[in-house]
């Protein structure tokens, strides 16, 4: 192997890099998918995807957690985030995000009769994430009080601390109807055990969702790869694959 091919290659794998991300639950498939198309492009480098709901992932990076990247399902974790110092790239929107009501094909329920279908007497459960802190919950509340059914409903509500696990509850039957992400809804495992409506985007504010580099990944050239990587084409057509609509 020539020298100077053999020096490059040194350097190359000299810079690798193991880029810790934390995610919002709904990119669960999504970023997984982007995450592996990006490391065969970088295989010097290894993401680390970390999930959960934003409002957690919020905290953590206050209190120190090693991530170099945030993905937020809400644009505004990030805002505040970048005026406190702890994000260091203004926040930018990789996409916006879609709710949908989801029951399982077994359940006899059709969740395009919604919200009727949230009173029918077999509905004993119905599960959102925790509006708390996951940006998905704040909007299926908002749903539900436009719709002016959230206070006949209410005593139904089982909340998940994020969208994965309120994915989970109505997934397993512990719940009867669910308000999850469409990103979870259009998985393999889901379409093929339930069905979903989608909900109409003008019943709840719109679901911006936005992410930047923390000052933990100021100096991680990966992090740097991996930001600039989302927004790619290939990215981008990931992101629509799993419902999301992507901001121009």
């Amino acid at each position: 192997m020539p020298f100077v091919l053999l020096l490059l290659l040194v350097f190359s794998f000299s810079r690798a890099e193991l880029i810790r991300v934390f995610a919002a639950a709904d990119l669960q498939y999504a970023l997984t998918e982007i995450a592996k198309l990006y490391q065969k492009e970088y295989p010097q480098d290894k993401v680390e995807l970390i999930f959960g709901s934003s409002g957690k992932g919020t905290a953590q990076i206050r209190n120190g957690a090693p991530y170099h990247l945030f993905f937020s399902a809400n644009m505004k974790y990030v805002q505040v985030l970048y005026k406190e110092g702890y994000i260091i790239t203004k926040p930018k929107p990789y996409s916006i995000g879609r709710l949908v009501v989801w029951v399982r094909k077994d359940a006899n329920l059709d969740p395009s009769k919604f919200p009727q279908v949230l009173l029918d007497p077999k509905v004993r459960k119905v599960a959102i994430a925790n509006w708390e802190h996951a940006p998905y919950g704040k909007a299926a509340k908002e749903v539900l009080e436009n719709y002016g059914i959230f206070d006949r409903i209410k005593n139904k509500l089982v909340f998940g601390e994020n969208v994965s696990q309120t994915a989970s509850f109505v997934y397993s039957g512990s719940a009867d109807v669910g308000l999850i992400p469409l990103s979870l809804a259009v998985s393999e495992n889901m379409k093929k055990e339930g069905t979903y409506w989608l909900l109409p985007e003008d019943k709840h504010e719109p679901i911006v969702q936005g992410y930047g580099i923390t000052k933990v990944g100021k100096n991680s050239q990966g992090a740097k790869r991996f930001y600039e990587f989302v927004l790619s084409p290939k990215a981008k057509e990931i992101l629509k694959k799993y419902g999301f609509g992507v901001p121009k």
